[in-house]
Parts: structure tokens; sequence; C-alpha cells
């Protein structure tokens, strides 16, 4: 990971500085994410966009200086913190991005938040960060956790699914997937399963929903787990005699790599969509495709639209992000071409934006990838936002 970050610094922002006498120091960003064990392939994906568009600008974001400071949580939140501690304290730093996991954004982000530091997050969002724990320095480019779920609680209701069996995690985010799936579906829950966090055999769960003969399955399970969910769900039959549905995290580029034949025709919902017909998503999907040798995932759209999001603020103040109030401000406006499309913040910081319902399908040289089918929302609002104390947004 230092050679990593070595290799950034030297490539990129560090060389700022020899530009010439006075030069300005670049702008710290520190990125902690999962780069290591369960889940890790999040976290590189959200790192891999975000470096992606430094590397557009020649190691600036919004023509300003940047270095950006790269470190592995590991999935684990203590060490999270500590890093995070490491970098507002030793450091100085004072825009922060990077978090794949709720539990660890809700152990690390309000120590960000009362150094008075910036968060940018290009994933996690808690309904407590939504609503009565709302932060004027707190910034979700993605979602709130609740909205893809909610999505795909409408789209069955729509599709006429009169029964549903609901597997998540047991951690905030499992929580919120299927409060979230609930609010919006109209047919009868027939079984709510939380699993372990981390879980990767699921023998159990599966006889348990067999027995409940529901019309479809709801699961929300990111990472390994969601892989091993899949390709059991498909080895024990299930697939043909009950519809499986989830979000875009379990059905995203690299999770289809792994899953196989086992995802194929499987419906899910996201904001973002390699498909998606915008001027910045086509660049993006072919900068990124040319730059990794993949087809980009949700999670590197994410990390390429907070760093864009981020380059907005810098360029508004100058890279001197001490104008906090303007920095502030910069970031509630939001001027940048979001490869999602249509992008703007609601009062408290989490995006008002379209969600759309994708199918797994395969492409024409043999891989697995999503297409649009439908959009199941218009600008759309997170629940919480009515709980927010702040006011501005939303226009």
């Amino acid at each position: 990971m230092r050679q990593f970050l070595t290799s950034v610094c030297a490539t990129l922002a560090c060389l700022a500085p020899l530009a010439g006498a006075g030069a300005a120091e670049p702008v710290r960003i520190g990125m902690i994410t999962t780069l290591s064990g369960g889940g890790s392939s999040l976290g590189i994906d959200v790192r891999d966009g975000f470096m992606l568009a430094v590397e557009q600008g020649n190691g600036k974001l919004g023509g300003v200086p940047v270095k950006v400071d790269v470190e592995d949580d590991a999935r684990k939140s203590a060490r999270a913190v500590q890093i995070a501690e490491r970098m507002i304290q030793r450091d100085g730093t004072r825009v922060v991005t990077g978090i794949i996991w709720s539990n660890l954004a809700l152990a690390v982000v309000p120590r960000v938040l009362k150094a008075d530091a910036f968060y940018i997050s290009p994933n996690a969002g808690p309904s407590q960060f939504a609503g009565a724990d709302c932060h004027k320095n707190y910034f979700n480019v993605a979602w709130q956790n609740d909205n893809l779920h909610e999505a795909v609680g409408k789209y069955m209701s729509d599709q006429g699914r009169k029964s549903a069996y609901l597997l998540a995690p047991n951690y905030p985010a499992g929580k919120d997937a299927l409060a979230g799936f609930k609010r919006y579906y109209k047919g009868k829950v027939v079984g709510e399963v939380y699993t372990t966090l981390g879980q990767l055999d699921y023998a159990a769960e599966l006889a348990a929903l067999r027995e409940a003969k529901p019309d479809a399955v709801y699961f929300f399970l990111p990472g390994g787990m969601g892989i091993n969910f899949i390709k059991q769900y498909g080895q024990a039959g299930l697939k043909d005699s009950i519809p499986l549905y989830g979000p875009a995290f379990s059905f995203d580029e690299g999770i289809l790599s792994a899953t196989g034949e086992a995802a194929l025709g499987v419906i899910n919902a996201s904001q973002w969509s390699n498909d998606l017909d915008t001027p910045a998503n086509r660049a993006f999907v072919e900068a990124f495709s040319a730059r990794y040798n993949r087809r980009p995932s949700l999670y590197a759209s994410q990390g390429y639209d907070a760093a864009r999001l981020i380059g907005s603020a810098l360029a508004a103040v100058d890279g001197n992000v001490d104008r906090a109030a303007e920095f502030r401000k910069a970031l509630e406006r939001a001027e940048f071409e979001s490869v999602r499309g249509k992008f703007r913040f609601n009062n408290n910081h989490h995006p008002i934006q379209n969600v759309y319902v994708r199918e797994v399908y395969r492409t024409a040289d043999g891989t697995l990838s999503n297409r649009i089918v439908a959009t199941a929302f218009e600008d759309h609002r997170d629940a919480y936002a009515g709980k927010c104390s702040m006011t501005t947004g939303g226009n």
C-alpha cells in the first residue's frame, strides 16, 4: 500500500510544488476504503474510479493539484477510525472519502465532522446521516441506503409479485435495505431473514425460503456474500421456480464475472448503468475500460463522481479548503457533469436522482452485464430528508 501511495504522489499531484517557486502545496484528500479481504473489489473500484478523474486532470481536480492518500481499512471499524484520526490530526487532511460499509461510516464519519473536516461518501449512506444526524460537512454522492431497494420493491409490486422472501446481512445497511424495500412493496412478506455479515454458506436460508414458497426472493448481500448466495441459489434449482431480485450491489460488473450463468436474467435496480446514454457516461465507460481493461462498475462510477464533485468545489475556492463556507456552498451546488445524468443534492446532502431497473444479459462478447429496461423513479428523494434540520438544497 505504501508503494501505491508513493507512486500516486510521484506521478501525479506531488509534481505540482515543483512547477515554480512559491507554488501552493497540493490539497490532501484522504481515501479510506476496503482494498483487502471480503468486499475488497468494491473499494478497489471506488479507488480506481476516483483516481481516473485525478489522472485525467494530470494530478489535479478542478484545476487544483491534489495528493490522494489511499489507505486500506480491511473492512474493520477500529482500523478505519485509526486511519481517519491519523489523517486529520497528523496530516491535516480536510477532505475524506472512500468508505464502502455503513458500519464503518457510522464509526468514522462523526470523527471527521467533529474535526470540522468534510466527508464525501462515494457509497455508504446510512439512514442516520440522511435524517436527524445530517451535517453541513457531510455529502453523499451515491445514494441513501434505502433507495435502490425502494425501486425494486415498487417494481415487484408493479409486476404483480404477491409475496416475497427477504434476506440481508445483519448490519445497518442491511436493515436500511429491507426497510426501503418494504416501504414500496405492496405484497405480503412471507420471510425476513438477517444473515451474519460475511456469511458465505446459505444452505439453511435456501431451505427455509423453499419451504415458504414465495412468488419471488429479494436479497441484499454485497460482495462475496452475494456471489455465494447467487451461485447457491442456482445450484439449489430455485432460479426457475422462484424469481430472484436484488439491488445493483449484487449484480454489478465484478460480481457478474464471478457468478456466471446463475445471474443471467435477474432484475436489479441502480441509479447508474454502463449503457446509460449520456455524454459524460459514454466518455467515462470508454476511459475506464481503456485504463483498467475492464468495464466500470457502479462503485467505480461513484468514485469518479465523488472526485469530480470535489473538483468542482476546489475550483470554486482556488484550492483553499479553509474557505469552508464557500467550499460547502460549492459542494451543495454540485456543478459537475455526473455520469448518471441529472444530479442535485437534497437539503440533507443526499442525491435527488433517477433510479433505473436493469436486467442482467449476455453481451456480444459473451460476458454478462446489465441493461436498463425501465425507470423506477424520476427525481427520487430519500425518506429521511424531512428529519434533517438543514434547509438548503433540493431546488
